[in-house]
């Protein structure tokens, strides 16, 4: 569902543009005839780069979706800079000709919204992450896991639109924001989330499964086990001096059969 409106299909970031540029196609057109051709190249443009197209969302709660459509620069592990933990990060690159509007990937409520300034580099270079203008959307998901998505600026893209606050609760597939012309996506998961992609796949927004998170971190079972192999390693205190005193009295007992043994034969 869109924030906006309930049926996008051209995003409302776009409707100026495209409003603008066919009122003058239209001028231009009743005036100057073809002198008003780049007129409406630019209007078709602005119709293909605002679209907004609805689309079926998957519902596997492991599944994180790609916020956006565009090509994968990056599968690695990485520091999330936004929470200071280890993170497997997903960046997805936006050309002019991708959707651009940004959607939830998975259920999750909003901790904290980071806006950051900076320069306006070539999206797809890696330092774009951390010197270029970007806002970090930092969430919860359902099953408590943590999840930041992050909206770079890019080399034209210079207006990053972000429509969610703290607090709040975003289905998956949900429209949060939009950049304009050109951009990124870094995504940063717990290191336990597996990739369902590589360097140079093309992902479809909403439909591309980026990678799968376990509903429940490892760490939260490692306690009771740990706890368990330490009970069943380490004898406890009573155990203990039961064991030293069945040892003694078995010792004890070896010595009188010996003198026993020794004063038959004597």
């Amino acid at each position: 569902m869109n924030r906006l409106y309930p049926h996008p299909i051209i995003a409302r970031e776009g409707w100026p543009f495209i409003g603008g540029g066919l009122v003058l196609s239209l001028l231009v057109s009743a005036c100057c005839g073809w002198w008003s051709l780049p007129f409406w190249v630019f209007t078709v443009f602005a119709l293909q780069f605002f679209r907004d197209p609805a689309r079926e969302i998957p519902q596997d709660p492991e599944a994180i979706l790609s916020p956006v459509d565009g090509r994968i620069v990056v599968v690695e592990r990485a520091r999330d800079p936004y929470r200071d933990t280890e993170a497997l990060k997903i960046s997805v690159f936006m050309n002019v000709f991708n959707v651009h509007s940004q959607k939830s990937p998975a259920d999750c409520t909003v901790t904290a919204v980071e806006y950051n300034k900076g320069k306006f580099l070539n999206a797809d270079l890696d330092k774009a992450s951390t010197e270029n203008e970007r806002n970090a959307v930092l969430a919860t998901t359902a099953s408590g896991r943590e999840i930041t998505f992050v909206q770079v600026a890019g080399l034209v893209a210079r207006r990053i639109l972000c429509y969610t606050k703290v607090g709040e609760k975003l289905t998956r597939g949900e429209r949060y924001g939009f950049i304009r012309f050109g951009s990124r996506v870094d995504m940063y998961l717990p290191v336990d989330a597996q990739a369902q992609v590589a360097i140079g796949d093309k992902v479809t927004g909403v439909r591309t499964v980026l990678a799968r998170l376990p509903l429940q971190a490892p760490e939260a079972a490692a306690p009771t086990e740990t706890a368990s192999a330490a009970q069943a390693e380490t004898p406890a205190p009573a155990q203990a001096a039961a064991e030293v005193v069945q040892s003694e009295i078995e010792a004890a007992a070896d010595k009188v059969r010996n003198a026993a043994e020794q004063s038959l034969k004597d």
